[in-house]
């Protein structure tokens, strides 16, 4: 286990992403939640999800109030009532326009979906120009002070708005736990844009999202074979350019993979475990949960991050 940046949060260094947990059907017809990654999984699934995470030491569970309008917050707290030794984090807004203002209720909303006193680590789930950083992160800190929020974080904020929320919250004697951003062996945007950096600096934990890209990095998915629901119109799916690179990073994947006996989503996970990056991949069931557990039972030597580079 280790520290969620500067706080006393305690997390695994694999979470899992649940976007999709939940009766799906029963959200918004164009919620990305509903259509992002194709069908959504049964019950029985997510239950078996839960339990093979939970067996392997993954006990962080990451949802967002947007996830089909509350549906993902309403399962994992239908799942994990009761269970104090898993670590939930959730996002607010609750919807796009949101303001600053509405963020009490919204966190009301969701500890009553996920059944929970307090929430382990509550984030910002995007900046907007309509939302002022340091009132975000004074709303923040009131919950902290509160007792329903254990630790603060944020999510797709640039290198410049996180030291405006790590300064702000400072006032308030709060570390700024995490950034959660899009970061994969395909979109490797946070070691350009000062991102990595800027977490590495300030004692922030990065968490990323899509660490598999969209599925793109399991193997399972070509130029001639892509994934159901929205993301096949997307990169790394979609273009001449992001496939090609896709053909070339798969390659070298599948090499480590070969040499580690590993599949290549765990060669994709480990290289960001390495990396002190923690991956939040989606598990839709009990096979995929294991898959990914996997990524910690073995590790890379410099070599092989190095080819990966």
């Amino acid at each position: 286990m280790h520290k969620l940046g500067r706080t006393d949060v305690a997390v695994p260094p694999l979470g899992v992403g649940v976007m999709v947990w939940g009766d799906m059907t029963a959200a918004p017809r164009m919620d990305p939640a509903r259509n992002a990654y194709g069908p959504t999984s049964s019950l029985d699934d997510q239950v078996e999800a839960l339990a093979v995470s939970l067996a392997a030491g993954v006990n962080l569970f990451d949802t967002a109030a947007m996830y089909g309008k509350g549906v993902s917050e309403r399962r994992l707290g239908e799942l994990t009532e009761g269970n104090p030794s898993v670590v939930i984090a959730t996002k607010f807004p609750g919807a796009f326009f949101s303001r600053a203002s509405s963020l009490p209720s919204t966190l009301a909303a969701s500890l009553s979906r996920l059944r929970r006193p307090v929430i382990d680590l509550y984030q910002v789930h995007f900046p907007v120009r309509w939302m002022s950083i340091p009132r975000v992160m004074d709303l923040m800190a009131d919950a902290v002070s509160s007792g329903l929020v254990r630790a603060v974080g944020v999510s797709n904020y640039s290198a410049a708005q996180m030291r405006v929320a790590h300064e702000a919250l400072g006032r308030r004697g709060i570390p700024l736990a995490s950034n959660q951003v899009q970061y994969s062996l395909l979109h490797r945007n946070p070691e350009t844009d000062g991102v990595l950096d800027t977490c590495r600096s300030l004692g922030v934990t990065l968490i990323a999202y899509m660490p598999l890209a969209s599925g793109a990095l399991t193997g399972k998915y070509s130029a001639s074979h892509r994934p159901a629901g929205w993301r096949r119109y997307r990169a790394p799916f979609r273009g001449a350019a992001a496939l090609a690179s896709l053909e070339r990073v798969n390659a070298a994947v599948g090499a480590l993979a070969s040499k580690h006996g590993k599949t290549r989503s765990q060669i994709a996970l480990r290289w960001l475990i390495q990396r002190d990056v923690l991956p939040i991949p989606g598990a839709k069931n009990g096979a995929q949960a294991a898959e990914n557990a996997g990524a910690l039972t073995f590790e890379l030597s410099d070599e092989d991050m190095r080819s990966l580079t």
